[in-house]
Order: structure tokens, then sequence, then C-alpha cells
């Protein structure tokens, strides 16, 4: 798979790297398969993807003990890995303090069978005020001791609203972001503030939920559970022109999907989540799908950005 750069950090990750929120996730059930995640995470390792995505939130707690499961079951594909994960949130609720934080890491640590951390993302600060997660008794002074100790490599934030997230990243503190609902076919909410800042200090970005919970990797099925997101029909049949516009071209709709979102620098991966082998191969292929150029000019005249076409 292609690699770029994940900005200041320095880290080469592949374009398509594996989201972990839904590692071993059933349809229509809440019980996690654990085994079942440990082969998801191998089947994305093993087709290119290598950078995979978690938080102490994921799963309840069970994604970093699966991934963790899975290196172990798998050396030689850990080799390859990049793991980042999130500190601050947790399934209980948000604790930005430090000694909070400092235990969290050695929780998430023991979990992930590692002795370092390549990225540590401070999670879902919204509402809370910034000297409470940036001063030195907070998360930001917590993850630079880790850090200057070798502990954390990088440290970055990660916030599902982006115009806290957008804050965040103009503070210039952040090596790396995870960017969710702000950046796909369908939403170029990032052009405004996020890449802005990203791009004035280096930051490395990340790419979530860049197929729109589904629907930009096959379009619209009748009965999907697109989980928040009620699109309007003006967007669907967007989306349909797209699909032609694919199908023209014999390129699946995920690889335009996923390829269009690490065009535009800093972003530099994108990270659908996969709850099963199948679909972190599928995502980790379309990563890899051969897309001329011709297409991108074609496809140009068809993004747009829905504010009323998704619900957040």
């Amino acid at each position: 798979m292609r690699t770029q750069t994940l900005g200041r950090t320095g880290i080469e990750v592949g374009i398509v790297g594996l989201g972990a929120a839904w590692l071993g996730h059933q349809r229509g059930s809440r019980q996690i398969d654990e085994t079942l995640g440990a082969a998801t995470v191998h089947a994305a390792l093993e087709a290119g993807s290598t950078l995979i995505d978690t938080a102490q939130l994921y799963g309840g707690g069970a994604s970093e003990r699966i991934i963790g499961r899975a290196l172990r079951e798998r050396p030689d594909l850990a080799q390859s890995a990049v793991v980042t994960t999130k500190c601050g949130r947790q399934p209980r609720g948000y604790n930005y303090e430090a000694d909070a934080i400092r235990r969290s890491i050695e929780v998430s640590l023991e979990k992930l069978g590692l002795e370092r951390i390549e990225i540590v993302f401070i999670h879902d600060a919204m509402g809370v005020p910034k000297e409470k997660v940036l001063g030195e008794q907070y998360a930001l002074g917590a993850l630079r001791r880790l850090q200057k100790d070798g502990i954390v490599r990088h440290v970055g934030c990660a916030l599902n609203d982006p115009d806290p997230n957008a804050e965040y990243i103009a503070t210039g503190e952040f090596d790396a972001a995870v960017v969710p609902e702000a950046w796909s076919l369908l939403n170029q909410y990032a052009e405004e503030r996020i890449l802005p800042a990203a791009e004035k200090h280096n930051v490395g970005l990340i790419c979530a939920t860049p197929l729109e919970r589904g629907i930009l990797a096959a379009g619209l099925v009748e009965g999907e559970d697109y989980m928040a997101r009620n699109f309007s029909e003006r967007c669907i049949e967007q989306v349909r022109k797209i699909q032609r516009l694919c199908q023209r071209y014999e390129i699946p709709l995920a690889a335009a999907s996923l390829q269009w979102c690490v065009r535009r620098p800093p972003f530099a991966a994108a990270i659908p989540g996969a709850r099963n082998p199948e679909e972190a191969r599928s995502n980790s292929l379309a990563g890899q799908a051969a897309v001329p150029d011709d297409f991108w000019d074609d496809l140009e005249p068809l993004i747009q950005h829905f504010e009323a076409g998704v619900d957040r």
C-alpha cells in the first residue's frame, strides 16, 4: 500500500488504516467476539493497513485488549503495526487530570502489550475549559512527561466535534489529529478551519468517518443502519451520481471515497472502521486500487458539502 508521512511526526503510514472502534462487533448484537476482532486486526495488517487507531473508550475497553492479543498472536505482523490510542474519555466518563491520564496510559500499555505508544490523542475534550486539558497538571502536561520518559512518542488531539477539534489543532501543541465528521466526499467542513490550522503547524491529519458510516462504501442500502446519519434525498442522489462515475471507470466507490480523503495534505491516512476480516480486507484493497487522473478530474464537479444532507 502507498504510504504518506503523518505531518511533523515523520511516521510513514499506509493511506488506509484500521479504525478499531467496532472490532468483533456483530450486526444486530452488542456482543463482541474477541477472536473475530483479533482476526480483523490480522487481516488489516496482512493487507497493508499498518495504522491501527483505537481508544480506551472503544468496545467498553475491549478494543485495546483485542489489539494486544492480535499483536501477541502474530509477532511477524506486529513489527509493521503503528498503534495509536486515546486518553481522557473512558467507558465510565471523562477525566483529564494528570494522575488519571498517567494511570490510563499504564492500562493501555498493559492491554496493548506495548512498551511505548506511537501517538496518544487527547480524546473528546468538548465543553472542558482548555486550561483543564492543556495545563501542566492536566492531560497535556502528563503526556509531555510521558513523552520525555519515552513512553509516548507523539501527542495528538481527537475530538468528535470539528469546531473544538480545530481550536486544539490551532494551538500548535499537537503533532497529529484524528478528524471525524469533517472530511469526505459529502463533507468538506475541514476546509474552513482544520486544514489551515494543520497546514500552519505541520499537524498530520487522520481522517475518521471517511465512508460516512457506509453509504460511501456501497451506496444506499435499504434497511441499513447508518448510525446517526439522516441523508437527504439530494445527498443520496449525489452519491448515486458518484457511483455511476465509478462504474464507468470500473472503480469501487469505496476506493474513490477513501483515496480522495488522502489526496489533500496534510491528510495522510483514512481509518474506516471494520468489524470483521472481510471488511478490513475490503477497506485495504480499496486503498490500493488503481485510480487514473482522469477520474479525479471528472469527480471534482460532483464533490459537494451537505450541511443539511447529513444529520450530525
